[in-house]
């Protein structure tokens, strides 16, 4: 884009270049701002809301077709992260412009889908998202950070799962708190099969894992035109080809096991 020459340019000087380090991983993670708030006054379910979570998992579709060069995206209650190759070269690698355009991106699409999930219910106010940007050196290190998120989404659901139980039997939050502070993971899971016959292992991947959305190649069959070389007769028949789509996935990514089955992420770092 050409721009108008003035007097006034030499304001382009104050700037900041903030282009990010060549050969690393980017990562943008967005998060919900005062999501307690927004999910109260929305009626979302406790512990855990399925359709806040789909719309959450659609969200981050719709913005991985949108931005082809993101090659995994991970997201656990109000927030989500979107992995770039150090290859890339999306928006000149400037991370205002990477966070900003993807996370109001996701934000217009959360407004967007919200029909598509919970129906007439309204939305009275519309949901804010933070962003930032980080710079991971190696796939090690890339792998360590979305280690962190995961067991970071199981610890959480573990407690608010232990927790809203609690409360939903009669006891205030503060008696709930309370009764969890010091408690370990194996003591959460022995008040959730002692006293409300919950065994944690049974409850949706979703909620104790989150979402992993990657590409994956399908296939699919199509219907072609096509002329016949006698008489030029127009006619349609069946072709099976393969096409790259977004799949979501709800499994560990803390184990060799995802890393092995998608080597295509990580291939050539």
């Amino acid at each position: 884009r050409i721009m108008a020459k003035s007097r006034f340019e030499y304001v382009k000087q104050f700037e900041q270049n903030d282009k990010l380090l060549l050969g690393t991983w980017i990562v943008i993670r967005l998060d919900g701002r005062n999501f307690h708030r927004f999910s109260d006054e929305h009626g979302f379910l406790k512990p855990n809301d399925e359709r806040a979570l789909q719309l959450m998992n659609k969200c981050a579709e719709c913005v991985m077709f949108e931005f082809h060069e993101i090659v995994l995206s991970y997201g656990q209650s109000d927030e989500f992260s979107f992995v770039l190759r150090p290859s890339t070269t999306l928006f000149s690698r400037r991370a205002s412009k990477l966070m900003t355009t993807i996370v109001s991106y996701f934000s217009s699409m959360y407004v967007y889908q919200w029909r598509g999930f919970f129906g007439e219910k309204p939305m009275i106010y519309p949901p804010t998202f933070d962003g930032r940007v980080i710079l991971y050196p190696t796939v090690e290190t890339l792998r360590d950070y979305l280690s962190w998120r995961q067991a970071d989404c199981h610890i959480n659901n573990l407690y608010n799962t232990c927790f809203w139980c609690l409360v939903k039997s009669g006891q205030t939050a503060e008696a709930a708190e309370a009764r969890l502070s010091g408690t370990s993971s194996s003591d959460k899971n022995e008040i959730l099969f002692s006293e409300f016959t919950i065994n944690y292992n049974d409850l949706p991947e979703i909620f104790k894992k989150g979402s992993i959305l990657t590409w994956q190649d399908v296939e699919e069959m199509v219907m072609k035109r096509c002329r016949t070389k006698d008489d030029e007769t127009v006619m349609e028949r069946p072709v099976q080809r393969s096409r790259k789509t977004v799949v979501t996935l709800h499994v560990d990514v803390i184990g060799d096991d995802f890393w092995r089955e998608h080597p295509d992420i990580t291939e050539g770092y």
